[in-house]
């Protein structure tokens, strides 16, 4: 954006409800920082599956804008999370994705961490050195059912509202008794926000997506929300029948729109995502009874969407990498008990995630080259497959307004 284009403000208040946003807000990279900084710094974000660290010293770390975060497991169990620069002078402590330690070690100048983050060695640094007060800078975080969720803000917002919905929901899938099957980590060409909104309907499921049709539901009801919460009297009996088998199903949105929960059936006799819709996992992961249940579906803006199945379950997390790239990190969960090659093929339970994964790339990149051209002007959403987009962009477009509304008040 440039000193003749229109501020966000501008932007926002002529924004037209039910259609699509306007070129710089998939494309500015002035736009791309107030995200950044208004909420990916601000906001609860899923990090990572608390089984990944499945020891002491199993650590992972995340990169959000500017920010590099160290996820680590003590010695005591717990999973904290610090900013992964050294207290020395700045340098990065853990370069890798993910490994195992013994201590944090920062490979500059050897300073030394306790996996709790103390400062346990720093060579001549002199008699009146207080290591004590050199500790790593601690990231808040949370451990969800299974589930790590971070915030980088000083103050996060409460996250307890979240948890209090999620927590009945996720508890049956058994999340802590979990094990990584496999990881793929993508980067789409495409602004974040157009990530979410193709996540966001199954409008283009039919024509682009094969192996996932096998399972997935393309009932328009499965992918989006009603405008007040209601469902179809045939959706509504799926719930009851799971909430009988001791499977919380019932949809639950959040009164600002930023979650949701509800156990959503695929397509007629299938049972998890698989090309023939029979169990990937012949040991399930978790107590859902019923193996008609479907799959739990749950997001969290602006980071995480998730897919929990009988036999197994998937995380997917959403981080921005510039204006116009994004990166997504499909983790399938299986049971810590389940052998491949004896209770599940790595291949069959992957294959159709990987395709789909690829085909939404493909997708959200060729959204992004046609938003790009002079010509773009913001169409409308389809009002009955496109539901879940249109409540997305309204979530987006209330939360950045709300956050610029004081920068906005101190301007005038």
């Amino acid at each position: 954006m440039n000193a003749t284009s229109p501020s966000i403000q501008d932007l926002l208040a002529r924004r037209v409800p039910g259609y699509a946003l306007e070129q710089p807000f998939y494309t500015s990279p002035t736009i791309y920082q107030l995200d950044l900084e208004h909420i990916f710094y601000q906001e609860w974000l899923y990090a990572a599956p608390a089984c990944q660290l499945a020891k002491a010293g199993s650590y992972v770390t995340i990169r959000v804008g500017a920010y590099e975060v160290i996820i680590v497991r003590g010695r005591d169990g717990e999973i904290r999370a610090f900013h992964n620069s050294c207290r020395h002078r700045g340098s990065m402590i853990c370069k890798a994705r993910d490994g195992q330690v013994a201590k944090l070690v920062c490979p500059y100048h050897q300073w030394t961490y306790e996996l709790d983050g103390k400062l346990i060695w720093a060579n001549d640094m002199g008699a009146d050195f207080d290591m004590s007060k050199h500790g790593l800078k601690p990231v808040q975080l949370r451990n969800l059912e299974g589930l790590i969720y971070i915030c980088i803000a000083a103050t996060p917002p409460d996250f307890e509202p979240f948890a209090k919905v999620a927590l009945p929901y996720l508890k049956v899938h058994d999340l802590n008794n979990a094990k990584v099957a496999f990881m793929a980590t993508i980067i789409e060409k495409a602004n974040w926000k157009l990530v979410w909104e193709n996540n966001r309907e199954c409008y283009h499921c039919s024509s682009n997506h094969p192996a996932l049709c096998r399972s997935f539901s393309l009932d328009p009801e499965v992918a989006g929300v009603s405008a007040d919460g209601s469902v179809s009297a045939t959706l509504q009996a799926h719930f009851d029948r799971c909430e009988a088998a001791g499977a919380p199903a019932q949809f639950r949105l959040a009164g600002g729109g930023q979650y949701r929960v509800a156990r959503m059936p695929l397509q007629q006799k299938a049972v998890s995502y698989t090309l023939d819709g029979k169990a990937a996992v012949r040991k399930n992961l978790g107590q859902v009874a019923l193996p008609e249940a479907g799959s739990l579906l749950m997001f969290h803006y602006p980071s995480a969407w998730n897919h929990f199945l009988p036999d197994h379950s998937l995380t997917f997390r959403v981080v921005p990498i510039s204006a116009t790239e994004t990166e997504v990190t499909t983790i399938w969960l299986v049971n810590k008990d389940a052998v491949e090659g004896v209770d599940y093929d790595l291949k069959r339970l992957t294959e159709v995630w990987i395709t789909t994964n690829d085909e939404d790339r493909e997708i959200v990149e060729t959204n992004q080259q046609g938003i790009l051209s002079p010509a773009y002007v913001p169409g409308p959403y389809s009002p009955v497959q496109e539901s879940g987009v249109t409540q997305f962009v309204d979530w987006y477009a209330t939360w950045i307004e709300r956050a610029l509304a004081p920068l906005k008040a101190a301007a005038e």
